[in-house]
């Protein structure tokens, strides 16, 4: 994201005789950084191609999955998986419209070779994809906090209508951020070899935290306010000796032969075990919420608050007209940035049954009668519900 996938910067080469590079020549760059740009051999471009070719593939082809069962598969499409579909396309967008170019720069060694014109439209895009799907995955732990704490008021705000502006919303928010360098505040960092973003500190600080901080705050608090949920909820449910259903039954024959006092109590025992099943089946959902959140925040933070932490100190460290970072460092946590849009398709398929259906039948070509799949799936769940109401967790 925030773009220095631009920046040609390369470990600074104390010894610049040919027996110190092996497998790598240096070549001099004549822009105003005053740096070094590395020519990578011919296994070394062969490995680097096939691995960030892999990485662009497989992100491609995962995002594009979720888009296309969301739209094309009428159970999935509900109000709720908007916010999977916008997650997918801006992945998908990321994918699309920045990793091949930063493939490209990667493989000549870190020069910048498409122009200064397009390094700017480059830069935009990189900065507002990443960040829509960063933000749509706060909005989404929002979504899901909001779905579990009020089930009652929840499903009125969860209009089509609704959930279409709450995404607009976070694209209009994300393209805000690209603004401030196309019309004058901060410049990018723009020649005919260098293409980074602007190193400006004011910049940088709004850009990293509308873009970072704030999302990864808020998608904590909602997860620990869920998980504190699901533990609340887990302490009143668990019941020590709670009968089986063909007890239930069985007392209830026998209180009935009884006393009509008996048979009352009886009665009233039936409507306490009816409403605990709802009660596990609401526990149910919230330990799965914050389960998937957990894992959600989790990975979003390993693939990300690296490279937002070297991006907010680089300026302090470098200087706001170039970056001092060793070439291979920034490269590293730029593209393990990027893996979050690779992995998001995957975490989601896994907690979410339909999803992961749909993947199947969609990787094996049985395009017919999918809906009526996952409305079988869906009873078959069901049924083993009823025939298993003693489940307590």
């Amino acid at each position: 994201m925030i773009s220095e996938t631009l920046d040609p910067r390369l470990l600074i080469v104390q010894d610049t005789t040919p027996t110190t590079l092996p497998t790598s020549n240096v070549m001099e760059n004549d822009t105003r950084c005053g740096e070094q740009i590395l020519r990578h051999g011919n296994v070394e471009k062969v490995l680097i191609g096939a691995i960030l070719t892999m990485l662009t593939f497989l992100t491609i082809c995962g995002n594009l999955l979720v888009v296309i069962s969301v739209c094309f598969v009428k159970k999935l499409r509900q109000p709720s998986n908007y916010l999977i579909v916008s997650l997918a396309v801006a992945d998908l967008s990321v994918a699309l419209a920045v990793m091949p170019f930063v493939s490209i720069t990667d493989l000549i060694g870190g020069q910048w070779i498409f122009g200064q014109v397009f390094c700017n439209v480059f830069i935009a895009m990189d900065v507002m994809c990443c960040t829509a799907s960063i933000m749509t995955l706060c909005v989404i732990s929002i979504d899901r906090y909001l779905g579990i704490t009020k089930p009652l008021t929840y499903p009125v705000r969860q209009s089509g209508k609704c959930m279409a502006k709450i995404v607009l919303s976070v694209w209009l928010l994300s393209a805000s951020i690209t603004l401030p360098p196309l019309f004058g505040w901060a410049q990018n960092v723009n020649d005919d070899k260098v293409c980074l973003i602007s190193q400006d500190v004011g910049y940088t600080i709004y850009s990293t935290a509308v873009a970072f901080y704030i999302p990864i705050s808020v998608m904590l608090i909602m997860y620990y306010r869920i998980y504190r949920a699901a533990k609340v909820s887990a302490a009143k449910h668990t019941i020590a000796g709670f009968p089986r259903a063909e007890d239930e039954s069985a007392n209830c024959v026998t209180a009935a032969l009884k006393l009509q006092r008996e048979v009352e109590e009886c009665t009233s025992f039936s409507r306490l075990l009816k409403n605990d099943r709802k009660n596990i089946s609401i526990f149910k959902r919230e330990q799965k919420a914050a389960t998937t959140l957990g894992i959600v925040v989790g990975a979003f933070s390993v693939c990300w608050l690296p490279f937002f932490l070297l991006s907010t100190a680089r300026p302090f460290i470098c200087g706001v007209e170039c970056s001092c970072i060793p070439f291979w460092v920034e490269r590293t946590l730029l593209w393990l940035g990027y893996a979050n849009s690779l992995i998001n398709p995957f975490i989601y398929a896994f907690f979410n049954r339909d999803l992961r259906t749909t993947y199947r039948n969609l990787l094996r070509c049985k395009y017919r009668n999918i809906n009526r799949k996952l409305s079988a799936a869906s009873m078959q769940e069901a049924l083993k519900l009823a025939e298993r109401p003693d489940l307590v967790l």
